[in-house]
């Protein structure tokens, strides 16, 4: 649900709608699936013991206290990212202020890592930061500590490592366009629309439409993208906001994408963490409840947004044309 997350971004890109409408709607859905998940969780985790678990995030607090330095002044960062995201300003100047704001920060709070990512023992200390900082913006940086865990925590890739994902996006788009210039998207949604006699079997069927594509396009973005072109016109048709397809895009194809092992976010995580996808699939209490809630508020029809009437006039005309 971040403004500076690539699927919150995405999605009512794809659906046609405004990124901060997409966000306050999704909350409709997202805040009653993620309160019953921690209900579960908290259910779940008063009958074990974590005494190992505790022992462990003593160790790593310790070893971070020891590589940084910590002062309630580091807030400001995130605290100003925040503000910025409540002014709603725009995505791309909001990273680039808060990437700038963590650069200045590290050379004035945290010289003994700085001096660790430049390893130029003999320049000045000008030198150091402004290699440090270049290098964690654009490269893969490494921090070693004591403890494995923590040396796991503190390898980023910087733009460098996100270059795979905006290939992947753009691919996605062009995948996209060709289906949709060629016609294939049309044959496709009218299919799926002789299937749809409400507003919650559309939903339905969209959300259906999203995990398919998890399971066969194998990423995140293709499940969003297709089927975000697939259905916009569906929706416009019968009096649908953009809002509510990107809404459905989101807690159907974004979340159920980590559920899939051939999946690109499914095999990330099960690298990531060591735990094969199908061994924490059935923890994933939100990833499974948000599709199911979104659905369920379609059949319902609740927290819909609609096209007033003189908006609809005017959607006829375009689509007639």
């Amino acid at each position: 649900m971040s403004p500076l997350s690539d699927t919150p971004n995405l999605a009512p890109a794809m659906a046609g709608g405004d990124l901060f409408t997409h966000i306050r709607h999704m909350t409709k859905t997202t805040v009653p699936s993620i309160l019953i998940a921690l209900i579960i969780f908290g259910v779940v985790g008063l009958m074990y013991e974590v005494n190992e678990t505790v022992l462990q995030t003593k160790e790593i607090s310790l070893v971070i206290l020891e590589t940084f330095e910590i002062n309630g002044w580091l807030f400001i960062v995130p605290l100003l990212v925040i503000l910025m995201i409540v002014k709603k300003v725009p995505a791309v100047p909001a990273l680039f202020v808060g990437s700038v704001l963590g650069g200045i920060f590290a050379v004035i709070f945290q010289p003994q890592v700085i001096e660790r990512i430049a390893n130029e023992p003999t320049a000045g200390y000008v030198y150091q930061s402004f290699k440090a900082v270049m290098m964690a913006l654009y490269g893969e940086v490494s921090i070693v500590t004591s403890n494995d865990v923590v040396n796991e925590l503190l390898v980023t890739g910087g733009m460098a490592g996100m270059l795979n994902t905006i290939w992947l996006i753009i691919a996605a788009m062009v995948f996209g366009g060709i289906m949709e210039e060629s016609g294939m998207l049309r044959v496709i949604a009218k299919a799926v629309i002789r299937q749809v006699h409400s507003l919650g079997s559309l939903i339905a069927s969209t959300a259906a439409t999203c995990v398919f594509f998890n399971l066969t396009t194998s990423d995140q973005y293709l499940a969003i993208l297709v089927p975000g072109r697939m259905y916009a016109d569906i929706y416009r048709k019968m009096g649908l906001r953009p809002e509510n397809l990107s809404r459905t895009l989101e807690d159907s194809a974004t979340v159920t994408s980590v559920l899939i092992p051939w999946n690109t976010c499914g095999a990330t995580q099960a690298t990531v963490l060591g735990v094969p996808t199908l061994t924490y699939l059935p923890y994933c209490f939100f990833n499974i409840i948000s599709p199911i809630m979104t659905v369920l508020f379609g059949y319902f029809k609740l927290g819909i947004n609609y096209y007033s009437e003189e908006e609809m006039r005017e959607i006829a005309k375009e689509l007639a044309v």
